[in-house]
């Protein structure tokens, strides 16, 4: 860091104790409060200058300094001195790994007697210091994308009902560029937040190293300065794409100042320019969204002679990752507990998994066509995803070899536990696990039936069992319904009353009486 000059008063100063007065340097310094080495530079330098004391009446504070501080390489002609276009150097450090220093040595292999490093780095800096902040800002090309929402909403009007719906507004902006993207969507939903992002990425054909979301809650679950929580879904999209999600702060716009930025160019160049449209379809609105888009991004800068299209094409394109060969697939997640039929539920539809993890908790994802089980983040069994309520989907890999080893549930012993209660419970209990195709599919029916003695009681049970058998009902929830409606307690159908015994008695006649 060079050293800050002194004022021409203090060096006057110098000059009168070092030649009037004949001070010593360390005498000087500890009068001026100034260091002794830079006494004795002052000194030099006015020697070297032929000055002597007192200084000439005419000679004020521009003259001595440039006598004291002569200009640098001033016989160097004019066009070995020429400076790069600061434009030039603007555009060049968006590029990953370029540095002002990395230009300076470029531009001293083609003009050895121009500028030294630090008046290189001074002449860019006082023209940077002239632009927007947030064109200042040095992002690296390929290195972020920041997504956000509109605050403004563009109405739908359902062309059958005349009801009317208002659009969001997605917008994507990266950051060396300022290339933009926006898309209207439904809803700020987690379905259309992870759609808006697929073809913002189609939009750009590639992906940045960092996505930059506020804290929205599609995005992030649980917003957190220091460690926010990131949607499970957002963040396996994240991973398809190869990208990372950084949420900026809570309450810290600057963290996205480009989303900002382009908030604000999509309300005055697309909303503002559409105010007097009216559209019937999200596919309509969008197309004419995309034709605003167009000119925005094709628009030059007010302070820089290029435009976003331009920027992106030579600089930003060329240094996104490029895109997977299939696009990501929306996926929910959900956290569910191994039953011990070693099958999981999802939508009133069973899957199975390795009977080890019997009563473990998994992670589900789920798409329109597959369910995925993963254990402590690893996939331990995949199936084809069934909407058929009430079915099983089961692997034969997934059965154990022997129960007795690894689980302690069996079709006898469950039988046998039925059978405690009475009779007909074991019975029932015995029907249910016949009538599926493995046993273990019948157990968590049979484990209800069995508990619901103590809701209940066990005789009561007993006789719902005695009922559900004669009518053919083998199941929980014939069980459950016919003793909440206390059927149980009423005479089995087809079923004749018990005789009563004939009372004998010298008054009753009998029917021989009447032949």
């Amino acid at each position: 860091m060079a050293r800050k000059r002194l004022s021409m008063r203090k060096i006057r100063e110098v000059l009168r104790l070092g030649y009037d007065l004949k001070l010593s340097a360390r005498q000087i310094a500890k009068s001026c409060n100034v260091a002794r080495s830079t006494v004795s530079d002052y000194l030099f330098r006015a020697r070297n200058a032929g000055l002597s004391w007192p200084l000439p009446v005419e000679l004020d504070d521009t003259a001595l300094e440039s006598l004291l501080y002569p200009p640098a390489a001033q016989d160097i002609p004019q066009g070995k001195r020429q400076m790069l276009p600061v434009q030039y150097l603007h555009k060049e450090l968006k590029r990953k790994g370029v540095t002002l220093q990395l230009l300076w040595y470029e531009y001293k292999e083609n003009h050895p007697e121009g500028y030294q490093y630090s008046q290189f780095c001074e002449l860019y800096r006082r023209w940077a210091s002239k632009l927007d902040l947030s064109l200042r800002q040095q992002h690296r090309a390929g290195e972020k994308l920041f997504v956000d929402y509109a605050g403004d909403t563009i109405p739908l009007i359902n062309p059958q009902t005349g009801e009317v719906t208002q659009a969001q507004l997605f917008i994507a902006v990266l950051g060396a560029s300022n290339y933009t993207f926006v898309e209207a969507s439904h809803s700020q939903e987690l379905p259309c937040w992870i759609n808006s992002h697929i073809h913002a990425y189609e939009y750009f054909g590639g992906v940045a190293e960092i996505t930059v979301p506020d804290n929205l809650k599609s995005g992030v679950s649980k917003a957190c300065r220091y460690e926010p929580e990131i949607n499970p879904t957002y963040h396996d999209m994240a991973q398809h794409y190869g990208t990372s999600i950084i949420p900026a702060r809570p309450a810290r716009p600057k963290d996205k100042a480009k989303a900002e930025a382009g908030v604000l160019m999509a309300q005055r160049w697309i909303l503002a320019a559409l105010r007097n449209r009216t559209f019937f379809s999200l596919a309509e609105l969008n197309q004419a969204i995309r034709e605003k888009l167009t000119l925005l991004n094709n628009r030059k800068f007010q302070k820089l002679d290029t435009s976003r299209a331009e920027l992106f094409k030579t600089i930003e394109k060329p240094a996104l990752k490029p895109l997977p060969a299939q696009p990501y697939e929306f996926a929910h997640w959900k956290k569910a507990t191994v039953n011990i039929d070693y099958h999981i539920e999802y939508e009133r539809h069973c899957y199975s998994v390795p009977y080890q993890l019997v009563k473990e908790q998994v992670e589900l994802r789920v798409t329109a066509s597959i369910i995925e089980v993963l254990f402590k983040n690893k996939r331990v069994a995949s199936h084809r995803r069934s909407y058929r309520k009430g079915g099983f989907t089961t692997d034969k890999a997934h059965r154990p070899k022997s129960h007795q080893k690894y689980l302690e549930w069996t079709p006898s012993r469950i039988i046998r536990w039925a059978g405690e209660n009475g009779p007909h419970t074991r019975e029932l209990v015995a029907k249910i696990i016949e009538s599926k195709p493995h046993p273990e599919q019948g157990y968590r029916s049979c484990l209800g039936i069995i508990r619901l003695a103590k809701k209940y009681s066990p005789q009561r049970l007993e006789a719902a069992c005695r009922r559900a058998l004669r009518i053919k009902a083998f199941s929980y929830k014939s069980i459950n319904s016919i003793l909440k409606n206390r059927l149980d307690q009423q005479a089995l159908p087809f079923e004749e009353p018990a005789p009563t015994k004939t009372v004998s008695h010298h008054n009753i006649r009998g029917s021989g009486y009447y032949h």
